[in-house]
């Protein structure tokens, strides 16, 4: 396995982003976006998903009082509030990589799954080791929230609190893998893509739902946040070629806005203290970089202002989410008003809007202050 931070050719962007961190939003159009992007996904992760315990889809809510208030024909959230008891969306694509990286159950016990997290991603690692009788360690970084640490430490893992960001998480995960402690993580680096590839292939499922749930009625634009890019890079496999897409990330950590600006992989180093913290992550990963930066039409990165904005709109609509479903439903209010960004996503009256939110609620204290 291949160590990340080692990438020939990244570049890193430090002094860039701190120069624009001052903007609420900041936008670009994708000058990387590949006009003959389709899609490229299929329905075995749904068919997979559907065959575990406790599955059932998340709800595809329409909220024309949005729909409205930003000049678009409907507006539809996917609201990522539980996934097998879990409140985020991350064990869809955990659980269809980890078969395939396992093989069928049952399973050596003195295996170990290993990964890097900012809490959600790890915490659906913890919850497959469990189920699979197998151990787990979950590095996380130093600023990670001690409720989003307990909530992992209940599935059964070790914990360890790595001193440094996300990145650095990532980079300790990596030294780990040995024949019996199997790297399960979301990003990829040289020498380790094939286990990333297949949690993009299982986020597949919220997509196939929406279709569903949607009837048919054509989905126009698209607003994903982002991390690594392993979620975005799920939606230009199912959505590139059939709506306009547009990314969100911390301004503190947009490495894939930075990286389509600079036409290559950018890293922004830490620290990243956004509370969108599912979300502060310096460096794409290598499999989803050539599948966001062909297939997003926008990448912008917003201030926390925007998801404490975002998430308070939805608390008055009677959903309680987490931080970055609050920064993409905040940011998608924020792109639909500027002139420049609707006509890059070729929004209007009639425009049918995914907003894709990600968590509910993951640390109960921080959403209580938020909302107050």
């Amino acid at each position: 396995m291949g160590r990340p931070g080692q990438r020939r050719g990244v570049h890193r962007g430090a002094g860039r982003v701190r120069a624009r961190a001052v903007r609420v939003i900041d936008w670009s159009a994708n000058p990387l976006r590949d006009p003959g992007a389709r899609p490229s996904d299929d329905d075995r992760p749904l068919h997979f998903h559907r065959g575990l315990p406790g599955y059932a889809p998340t709800p595809l809510i329409e909220a024309p009082a949005l729909a409205s208030e930003w000049g678009v024909g409907r507006a539809w959230l996917k609201f990522e509030r539980e996934r097998f008891g879990l409140p985020a969306f991350k064990l869809l694509g955990v659980s269809w990589a980890a078969r395939r990286l396992l093989g069928e159950p049952p399973y050596d016990p003195e295996l170990e799954l290993v990964a890097a997290t900012d809490g959600n991603h790890g915490r659906a690692v913890a919850r497959v080791a469990r189920e699979a009788g197998i151990g787990a360690t979950i590095l996380v970084p130093a600023e990670a929230a001690p409720a989003r640490i307990d909530a992992i430490a209940g599935e059964g893992a070790r914990v360890e609190v790595v001193d440094g960001s996300y990145d650095d998480a990532v980079r300790r995960s990596a030294a780990l893998a040995g024949p019996r402690r199997l790297v399960l993580s979301d990003t990829s680096w040289p020498g380790y893509e094939e286990v990333p590839r297949r949690v993009i292939e299982g986020y597949a499922t919220i997509f196939c739902e929406v279709d569903e749930q949607a009837g048919g009625a054509p989905i126009d634009v698209a607003v994903i946040p982002i991390g690594v890019g392993a979620l975005a890079a799920a939606a230009a496999r199912h959505l590139a070629g059939r709506a306009r897409l547009a990314g969100v990330e911390p301004t503190t950590a947009a490495c894939m806005l930075e990286s389509v600006r600079a036409g290559e992989i950018t890293e922004v180093p830490g620290p990243h203290p956004s509370i969108m913290a599912g979300l502060n992550a310096g460096l794409p990963s290598l499999v989803a970089w050539p599948l966001v930066s062909g297939g997003f039409d926008i990448l912008c990165g917003v201030e926390d202002e925007v998801a404490v904005e975002g998430t308070r709109r939805l608390a008055s609509l009677g959903l309680a989410v987490g931080e970055c479903s609050g920064g993409a439903a905040g940011a998608a209010g924020r792109l639909l008003a500027d002139p420049g960004a609707r006509a890059a996503l070729g929004a209007g009256p009639g425009s049918s809007v995914l907003v894709l939110l990600t968590e509910g609620v993951t640390d109960p204290d921080a959403y209580a202050r938020l909302v107050a």
